[in-house]
This record gives structure tokens, C-alpha cells and sequence, in this order.
């Protein structure tokens, strides 16, 4: 596991992390979110061991990244912010390069290479040079220098930030695939990521810890958790028909799209009142929803809070 106790880094009068501890166990993935400049890829350089903590500490699989950075990062597969690479060799020189750092050779050398470069597609780009790729191709590159020796511990920083849906789409599944058997963290500003991947979310602002939970959990904080959203033609008699409900506290329009939410009184399942109302009233409606809750408005409410508290400090 990640065992990570009051870590922080200090930058002069910069307080880039500040006294952070938390634990990450194998099968989880860990989403890392925070607005830019949260300490989101400090804290992550940190724990792959790319630069020193000015006090805490970092244990992954046991061992101090400090003490035995070695042992860890044997452990560790790292992709930094934008999968930096050197762009005039091609991937197969890259990757051999990496190969040999890493202390693979013989048929595990083969082995690894051959399974990464047919798990991310990179076959028809071997032999190309890295500055010449797509942003896609170069994650993929950067990625499978990562995955390469089969870590137990993967760190990826903003892992498809910059990249099309489909590049998305297969860099997640690639992810999913790997979080069988692994430690996954994910640093991300991108709340799609959350519920595309985690099965546990840490909120981090101002160098701080601001929220720890399931994305569920974190939904569950919204004041659209347990609410029911639809669009109608009959906008005016369906707003003053929910209005009229005991169970409904409050009603709003969307001035963008029309859309109708109405949130319930507390201890109220609201869905099935609101479904009867649409049904007795003959109501034309053409979508009706079930609110679990909203992230972005969660993670607005948290990190806008902590960092104006910071900056009044």
C-alpha cells in the first residue's frame, strides 16, 4: 500500500503542500483532485520520488521513499503531467532505454515489451519519432513506459488531460483494465475522471486535505442529492403543479436549457411523488431524472471555501 504521514512541502514562503496523511490499499483507485495549483502533481512528484519532502513521510510497500527510494521505486510506475518523453527517439528506442534503467532483459525483457506495445497500439508507430506523434500516441507512450516493469503502484498525473473522447475512452480502459491488481492514483482536475475511474476521491486545495470519501459519498454533499430534474413543454403548469406538493422545498428553471429541478424537503424519496403528480396530470414529459447528486458543485464548494480562507490568512 501508499502510506503517506504529514507531508509537506515548503517552496520559501510557499506552502505547496501542507501536512497531508492518507493511505491507499491495492485494488483501489485513487482520484487526486484539486484546482490548478492545489499541490496535486508536488504531492505526486513526491510520493514517485522525484523530489523530497521538507518534513513527513512516504512508505510505498513498505519501504520509506526516502530511506530506500530504490526498493520503492522499483515498485512505482510513474507518468508525469503531459507524458514527457525524448521526443527525437522513437518508441521502441524509448522504450528499450527504459528497459534497460528498469534492469529488465532475457525473456521478461521480451515479454514486458511485447505485451505493452500490443496493449496500447503502439505498433504502427514504433519506429517513428516521439515529437511527431499525436498528444494520444504520445500518452500511450508514456503510459507504457510506465506500466512496462509491471508495478505495483501506479502514479498517474492528468493522465488524458488534452486528449479527443476516443483517446479518453481507451487510455480509461486501459486504466480499468490494470486496477485489478494494483494501487492506482490519479491526479486530475477533471471531475469526469472521478466517476469514469475512482473508487475513492481525496479533495485538495491550498496544499490542504479538504475531503476524503467514495465519489458516492462526496454526491451524497450536494444540495442536488436526492432532487428530480425534467424538461416539459408544459413548463409553466408542471413548476406551479410541483410547487403545490408538500414534499417539494424548492423549484428552479434553468435559464439555459429549461430544464425543471425540484429538490425535496428533508427525509423525502421525491422521485416517486413527482412520478405519480406526471402520471395523474397526464403531464408531457420528455425526460425525467433521478438527481444522485453533483460533483463539480461539490468540489466547487469545497475548494472555493478553502482557498478563500487561505488568501484572508
Amino acid at each position: 500500500m501508499i502510506e503517506i504521514r504529514n507531508l509537506s512541502k515548503r517552496y520559501g514562503n510557499l506552502l505547496a503542500v501542507d501536512d497531508i496523511s492518507f493511505r491507499v490499499e491495492p485494488g483501489q483507485v485513487l482520484g487526486f483532485l484539486g484546482p490548478n495549483g492545489a499541490g496535486k502533481s508536488t504531492t505526486m512528484k513526491m510520493v514517485a520520488g522525484f523530489l523530497a519532502p521538507t518534513a513527513g513521510s512516504i512508505k510505498v510497500a513498505g519501504f520509506d521513499v526516502i530511506e530506500q527510494p530504490m526498493e520503492a521505486k522499483r515498485r512505482i510506475g510513474y507518468l508525469p503531467e503531459g507524458a514527457p518523453a525524448y521526443g527525437e527517439m522513437t518508441p521502441r528506442g524509448f522504450l528499450d532505454f527504459v528497459a534497460d534503467i528498469r534492469g529488465l532483459d532475457g525473456d521478461v525483457r521480451r515479454k514486458r515489451l511485447d505485451e505493452v506495445v500490443g496493449r496500447l497500439n503502439l505498433q504502427r508507430v514504433l519506429d517513428q519519432s516521439i515529437e511527431t506523434l499525436s498528444k494520444g500516441f504520445k500518452r500511450r507512450v508514456g503510459l507504457a513506459q510506465a506500466i512496462l516493469h509491471d508495478p505495483q503502484v501506479l502514479i498517474l498525473d492528468e493522465p488524458t488531460d488534452g486528449l479527443d473522447p476516443n483517446q479518453k475512452h481507451e487510455v480509461r480502459s486501459l486504466i480499468q483494465d490494470m486496477a485489478k491488481d494494483k494501487i492506482i492514483v490519479i491526479s486530475t482536475h477533471i471531475l469526469e475522471e472521478v466517476h469514469a475511474l475512482c473508487s475513492r476521491a481525496i479533495v485538495i486545495a491550498g496544499g490542504k486535505l479538504l475531503a476524503d470519501a467514495t465519489p458516492a459519498e462526496l454526491e451524497r454533499r450536494s444540495r442536488y442529492h436526492g432532487a428530480v430534474s425534467l424538461t416539459t413543454k408544459d413548463t409553466p403548469q408542471v413548476v406551479e403543479a410541483l410547487r403545490g406538493l408538500s414534499e417539494v422545498a424548492q423549484v428552479e428553471i434553468d435559464a439555459r436549457d429549461g430544464r425543471i429541478t425540484a429538490f425535496p424537503r428533508a427525509g423525502v424519496a421525491l422521485f416517486p411523488v413527482v412520478s405519480e403528480l406526471i402520471r395523474n396530470r397526464n403531464f408531457p414529459v420528455d425526460e425525467l431524472a433521478f438527481e444522485s447528486g453533483r460533483l463539480d458543485e461539490v468540489f466547487r464548494q469545497i475548494t472555493v471555501s478553502a482557498q478563500g480562507e487561505r488568501a484572508h490568512a
